[in-house]
């Protein structure tokens, strides 16, 4: 369910609200965020996560703090809530209910494989401790509700890091779920990864991130940023000795905020050997000359968290504008309907007598056609290869059709198409074929 050329390019991005913004967050997401929801033909959503920040916070005046600053920050930044739709997740009450519906066609087996749970089960077992120790049913349930906050709002693109990858892969799976059972509901949702967007290194040299404690508060006052650039670590070497940009964590974090012109005469100044002072007072004053015009927008709306809830709150009614009607028809779709407004001859008896099935599609990143063959369940049983063409594909969907009680053999002849399968993938696939074939009526000759 690709936008169509009129229909606007859906953009999600989610923040959760679990501490103060940091010049990492600025440089990795913010910034580069902001300007894009401005471009053309794109509709931005930018919601704070705050159901996400439960999982790990369990401190409530941090979350609202938290909130209260992330909300800042965006806005004070350019995020224009007249042209985006900038709500708090906790606003949308669809989104708890969608979580449930995509909880109910998600299989344990796929939630097994979240990066984040699998690392507190090998983290646990290290120890030699219960491999579910400290695994909550939200840590565990994240990516439903991950999920749900992008097929809630059909989002075509998330931007995300490499590590969030998965959760977009596991949207995709719900969706293609719940539409297989309930009919073509959700947009298969991409993750956007831009390599351009700059990690930045903390005071340690190690990535910047508030579980390392080596952060630079974006908005932190000017005297005290100053003194935070002056305490990033630097080597030993004097002034007058040449120096290596490759590892400089004052170098990497001054190339985030610098012109191409700044960067490559600060590269000089490093061969000159530049003293470790006088650089870190170049920083100070370059990563200054950016945040300045922001801190003191910041500030004012820190100083009225009145005007950030009225934002919100906006925001929340522009949003669910789109998430009241979708969940009402999702409600409809799934069964939960008015007793008194009688039967629906179609849906309903679809789902019951749902059958395995392929399903085409066209991959955007490298312009091929593929096919799968879903059981009745909506579950991957037989993946292809790329085609150059739709004709193909379905030439290869009408082989395997074709060939009643010698599946074997016709996946032998076309394994140069096809992803490979195990032994018992096949004898699902071989299950699946025949009940297809079951399924499809025969015509007879006049």
């Amino acid at each position: 369910m690709a936008p169509s050329s009129k229909a606007p390019l859906r953009v999600l991005t989610g923040i959760t609200p679990s501490g103060t913004p940091h010049l990492g967050n600025y440089v990795g997401s913010i910034r580069h965020s902001v300007r894009q929801s401005v471009a053309t033909g794109v509709q931005s959503f930018f919601f704070l996560a705050d159901y996400h920040a439960l999982i790990k916070v369990q401190e409530p005046a941090l979350i609202q703090r938290s909130t209260l600053e992330i909300a800042a920050s965006w806005l004070a930044c350019g995020l224009d809530p007249e042209r985006v739709t900038f709500y708090r997740q906790s606003d949308i009450v669809e989104i708890p209910e969608l979580t449930w519906f995509l909880t109910c066609v998600t299989g344990k087996g796929v939630l097994n494989r979240a990066h984040a749970y699998k690392a507190q089960l090998d983290k646990n077992v290290a120890k030699g401790e219960d491999p579910d120790a400290d695994v909550t049913a939200g840590l565990f349930m994240y990516p439903v509700l991950m999920g749900a906050d992008i097929l809630m709002f059909n989002a075509h693109k998330v931007p995300v890091g490499r590590d969030q990858v998965q959760h977009i892969e596991m949207a995709r799976d719900m969706a293609q779920r719940f539409n297989h059972q309930y009919g073509e509901h959700f947009t298969l949702p991409e993750a956007e990864i831009d390599d351009a967007v700059a990690t930045l290194p903390g005071l340690d040299g190690r990535k910047m991130s508030k579980s390392y404690g080596n952060t630079i508060p974006l908005f932190a006052p000017r005297a005290q940023l100053q003194k935070q650039i002056a305490s990033i670590v630097t080597d030993s070497r004097a002034p007058g000795e040449p120096k290596d940009t490759e590892g400089s964590a004052l170098f990497q974090i001054y190339q985030a905020f610098a012109s191409a012109e700044e960067t490559e005469s600060l590269r000089k100044a490093y061969a000159g050997g530049i003293g470790w002072g006088d650089a870190k007072q170049l920083l100070f004053e370059r990563i200054d000359q950016e945040v300045a015009p922001l801190r003191a927008r910041y500030d004012a709306l820190m100083n009225d968290p009145a005007q950030i809830e009225r934002i919100l709150l906006a925001g929340a009614a522009k949003a669910q504008a789109l998430s009241k009607p979708f969940m009402a028809s999702l409600r409809h779709a799934v069964g939960l309907r008015n007793l008194a407004a009688g039967k629906d001859s179609g849906q309903a008896r679809a789902a019951k007598v749902a059958k395995p099935s392929f399903k085409q599609y066209r991959e955007k990143a490298d312009g091929l056609f593929y096919f799968k063959l879903l059981d009745a369940r909506g579950e991957t049983l037989l993946q292809s290869r790329g085609f150059t063409s739709p004709q193909e594909a379905g030439r290869t969907i009408a082989l395997l059709q074709a060939q009643r009680g010698q599946t074997l053999t016709t996946l032998a002849a076309l394994a140069g198409q096809l992803e490979p399968i195990g032994t018992e993938e096949t004898r699902a696939v071989t299950e699946a074929l025949e009940a297809l074939a079951e399924a499809t009526p025969t015509t007879s000759g006049s």
